[in-house]
């Protein structure tokens, strides 16, 4: 089974596909019959690798975490996609998108953001091509994530509130969609994660699959074998995943985690965990999992980290769990809070809240000794040193 791509009409088995209002039908008509051919032309991707080589800082180390690996009794390397520009993996997809917008003679660019790190991303990719950048962010997130919003405004984007709902990024996203809906002809809308109708998760999946190809690569490189045992990344929608996993995902012997924001715990009713809550739905243009009720109202969601407090999970991943190709961990705040403060103890690299949540997998799973773990590391905490100060006065 090919778990990589999805099927003509966007499909990841029984996730995916393309459910959009009217109005959006010729922008993303326009997206699915052009994206393959632009962003693999030999022109796209001579810009495109020498922007993440030389302004990205791309090849990202796969760092051998020492302190880690004797504490847990594996080989626990970390990908250190919180070394790229702007802090996180998010940079990669961004700029892939912005210059693919340009190609197709969008000069409007409109991004949702939950921690901020892809609203960042973008307004960095606008900035350096010259194109316009409205980010839409829900007020929540803006008021605990003031250190991305005030690097976008000085970026020169506009930063939009979502005032709806639970004011956090499923609301930024229903604010962007409705944008795009109202201003199709100039516009083009960036996607954060792999989530939202066909292209989308394809078109994301493939921008950030430079991270599991370079994985390959360095563990060639230090122990001269390309695949792990274990592959672990945290999963909202999923970005980062997504990337961590693509050239692995048809390798049956390396395994894959993924973990969710538990929120308060699974059972909780403040949660983010979709493969454990959630039921077969449409949300933001794609059939996938969906945290709702049994008349399909979305239930709002609910994590520490404002980067996984989103109600759904992308198509590919869904499939991933549906057919057991991917093991899924629920993480709940106080263990993430945990494992950040651990790896900052232990290595001296404070994670990305999100991140953290991946981390927490290491109390929860056993590996034998001589096991390769790769961890994505997916952002640098900075922008969570608010919520990390308060931990540490409580």
């Amino acid at each position: 089974m090919n778990f990589q791509n999805p099927d003509k009409n966007g499909y990841y088995g029984d996730f995916g596909g393309a459910f959009i209002p009217e109005m959006l039908y010729p922008n993303v008509e326009e997206l699915q019959r052009n994206y393959l051919q632009i962003i693999e032309s030999e022109e796209f991707q001579n810009e495109f690798q020498d922007l993440l080589k030389n302004y990205v800082g791309r090849a990202t180390p796969l760092y051998f975490a020492k302190n880690l690996s004797e504490k847990y009794g594996a080989k626990i390397y970390l990908k250190r996609e919180d070394l790229n520009h702007t802090g996180a993996h998010k940079i990669n997809n961004a700029l892939g998108q912005a210059l693919l917008a340009k190609r197709l003679g969008k000069h409007r660019i409109i991004a949702e953001t939950g921690a901020g790190q892809h609203g960042v991303a973008t307004a960095t990719a606008c900035a350096l091509l010259g194109l316009e950048c409205i980010v839409y962010m829900g007020e929540i997130d803006i008021a605990r994530q003031a250190p991305n919003v005030a690097r976008m405004k000085m970026l020169g984007a506009k930063v939009v509130p979502a005032t709806s709902g639970s004011k956090t990024l499923k609301d930024a996203v229903n604010e962007a969609l409705r944008d795009w809906i109202n201003n199709p002809e100039t516009t083009h809308y960036i996607i954060g994660s792999v989530v939202g109708p066909h292209p989308f998760p394809d078109l994301v999946a493939r921008f950030q699959s430079v991270i599991s190809k370079e994985i390959k690569e360095q563990l060639n490189e230090k122990i001269g074998r390309e695949n792990p045992d274990y592959l672990i990344a945290c999963v909202g929608g999923g970005s980062n995943a997504a990337g961590t996993f693509y050239h692995f995902i048809n390798e049956p012997h390396v395994k894959l985690i993924a973990a969710e924001a538990g929120g308060l715990g699974v059972d909780s009713g403040e949660s983010a965990a979709t493969t454990f809550l959630g039921t077969l739905g449409v949300l933001h243009g794609s059939q996938s999992l969906v945290m709702q009720t049994e008349d399909g109202q979305v239930i709002e969601p609910y994590s520490i980290s404002a980067g996984l407090d989103y109600p759904g999970i992308g198509p590919m991943h869904a499939h991933l769990h549906k057919e057991n190709r991917a093991e899924f961990f629920s993480i709940n705040d106080d263990e993430a809070l945990k494992s950040a403060f651990e790896l900052t103890r232990t290595e001296g690299i404070i994670p990305a809240l999100e991140s953290a949540h991946t981390l927490a997998v290491l109390e929860k799973k056993k590996f034998e000794k001589d096991e390769i773990v790769v961890i994505c590391l997916s952002g640098r905490g900075d922008k969570d040193m608010e919520t990390y100060l308060r931990e540490m006065r409580s």
